[in-house]
């Protein structure tokens, strides 16, 4: 593809261990896809090991952008009956502001989506080198650090300064499940604070003003990348609703609901999805 995208995504593909397999993830692989089926142009800029063939994934679909590092961001998920235990196995390089390609600096959406703390000391400075875009921060991937054994375990992050470059901002009640505080702490910073509550909705921040918002209810298959898909559905529709923050989450919220019907990266949008999600915010009253 030769023309500039149109929704730029920056931030680490990841290699998931499985038990008979190693599978393409991570926020950027999901939100590229569900970008994609708005029939946007989307860039990708990403950091993995030399001549990694999960991105063979990718490459077809956008522009791909490569930071050669020594191994990918590799993920190990344990499943206990207390509940899963992460290890990050490999770890990419740090995408940084120099690796952006000057042509996709006009773009229009820009979405930072970190996955294992690669860009967390970085999010102002990218967000600050794309002017004209509407800017989008996932904030899972900041919230992350590895013990000595490489196991994964929750840590807080809030940049006041970073995030004065910063559009909108969406995490899970998930995410900060140890520190519930941070809620109020983004939603008085930011301009536009989205916090997700799985088949409960969630709560959207205007200005610090919340406001809940309702999800449609499905039967659960796999809950992986619902966030990732609704965090690029919002940012895709939000120039198709006018601007219409509220328009845009519930469009957001109906292809995350129906991505947890699908395991993996099959659970991002068909375009058919993509328009019937428009169209029932399109006919439906305020």
């Amino acid at each position: 593809m030769t023309t500039s995208p149109e929704y730029v995504l920056i931030g680490n593909i990841t290699a998931d261990i499985a038990p008979d397999s190693r599978l393409l993830g991570g926020t950027v692989s999901y939100s590229a896809l569900t970008a994609v089926a708005f029939g946007l142009h989307v860039g990708l800029l990403t950091s993995a090991a030399a001549g990694e063939p999960l991105l063979d994934q990718l490459r077809s679909v956008l522009s791909l952008e490569t930071v050669d590092a020594e191994q990918t961001t590799t993920f190990e998920n344990i499943y206990t009956p207390s509940g899963r235990v992460q290890y990050l196995r490999g770890q990419a390089s740090r995408p940084g502001v120099e690796h952006i390609p000057t042509a996709w600096r006009s773009a229009p959406m820009l979405h930072i989506a970190p996955i294992a703390g690669e860009l967390d000391e970085t999010v102002g400075a990218i967000a600050h080198t794309f002017p004209h875009a509407t800017s989008l921060l996932t904030l899972q991937g900041c919230l992350r650090r590895t013990d000595a054994d490489q196991r994964v375990h929750f840590k807080q992050w809030f940049d006041r300064d970073a995030l004065q470059h910063v559009d909108i901002v969406v995490f899970s009640e998930e995410d900060i499940v140890e520190a519930p505080e941070m809620e109020r702490e983004f939603a008085a910073g930011v301009r536009c604070l989205i916090v997700t509550r799985a088949e409960k909705g969630g709560t959207i921040y205007l200005s610090g003003v919340p406001r809940p918002y309702p999800t449609p209810q499905v039967e659960l298959v796999h809950p992986t990348g619902a966030g990732d898909i609704f965090a690029a559905a919002l940012l895709a529709s939000l120039r198709l609703v006018g601007g219409d923050y509220e328009r845009a989450v519930r469009v957001a919220a109906y292809l995350a609901a129906r991505s947890v019907t699908r395991a993996g990266l099959a659970s991002t949008p068909s375009p058919d999805e993509v328009q019937a999600a428009l169209d029932s915010v399109r006919l439906s009253p305020d």
